[in-house]
């Protein structure tokens, strides 16, 4: 199922039975099978083959699932991509993108399989993990290489590791980086997604780091323990001031269009229409987390 709210994204070791089976109980809007760093080499393939089975055998309602493949010029690629494929994926998240070649060799892969196994070409979508230097500094051109991109990750280990940057509380290391990835998503009219939290008992830095992202303007946060999803789901879900707010502008401002008014005053502030795909926004996350029920999302 495809959703256009992606508030968490949880990473699972395709290859874990245990894991994979009904993982939509923990409430992630997106699950990633993994199929690259967290499987052996001796067990890529048998991982492989327990991804297509699980795809095709479990139902996973309204949780989006993706894919990670393994490096595009490796030679597990071509099938990693045919098995998430075949088994219906939602979509294939690319590791370590460099460039925009990497998306358009996904693209190609994924085209192939979409016409072998019958499914709708275009419908498999596109994310890619940008992890270097230079992937972040090609993140537009990334971001922009196909219609199918969904959207752009931060992944700050190999990231952190390709700087010779040192991994501070406060993510100052990372601040350049996910400023440029936030741009260059929102420049290309798709998503931006944060690294994982790694300090999985530090709830009030797991806490303070969402904020942050949220306020430069992303998506969602990827995710590597259940624990960390309600923290950032209440973490991206408006307050009811805000939430009446939202509503308030977009009243107003649909109000103010049929009598031909272009800026107003709403609960003391001047809007305008711009202020509107911000307050939709809002309703739409609310909506998500159940506290809204209108129809103004």
């Amino acid at each position: 199922m495809k959703r256009d709210i992606r508030r968490t994204m949880m990473f699972l070791n395709a290859q874990k039975a245990s894991l994979v089976k009904d993982p939509y109980v923990y409430g992630a809007d997106c699950v990633i099978l993994d199929l690259e760093d967290a499987v052996s080499a001796s067990e890529k393939d048998s991982a492989r083959i327990h991804l297509y089975h699980t795809l095709k055998s479990r139902d996973y309602g309204d949780t989006e699932v993706w894919v990670r493949v393994n490096d595009v010029y490796s030679d597990l690629f071509v099938e990693d991509v045919r098995a998430a494929v075949a088994g219906g994926a939602d979509g294939i998240r690319i590791p370590m993108t460099e460039t925009r070649d990497h998306v358009i060799k996904t693209e190609a892969e994924i085209e192939k399989a979409e016409k072998d196994f019958g499914r709708e070409v275009g419908s498999t979508m596109i994310m890619a993990a940008l992890e270097s230097p230079l992937g972040v500094l090609n993140a537009y051109e990334i971001a922009s290489a196909s219609k199918r991109m969904m959207g752009i990750a931060l992944s700050a280990g190999d990231f952190r590791r390709t700087m010779h940057a040192q991994t501070t509380a406060t993510g100052e290391e990372l601040f350049t980086a996910r400023g440029m990835i936030a741009m260059a998503a929102r420049a290309a009219g798709i998503m931006c997604f944060d690294t994982v939290y790694t300090d999985l008992d530090n709830i009030e830095g797991l806490r303070r780091e969402t904020e942050l992202i949220k306020n430069l303007g992303y998506d969602g946060k990827s995710v590597v323990n259940p624990r960390q999803i309600e923290i950032i789901h209440d973490v991206f879900t408006p307050s009811e001031k805000d939430i009446r707010e939202a509503e308030h502008i977009v009243l107003a401002v649909e109000e103010s269009k049929k009598k031909g008014i272009g800026v107003m005053v709403v609960d003391g502030k001047m809007v305008d229409i711009a202020h509107v795909e911000g307050a939709r926004r809002n309703l739409k996350l609310a909506k998500v987390a159940g506290k809204y029920k209108g129809d103004l999302a």
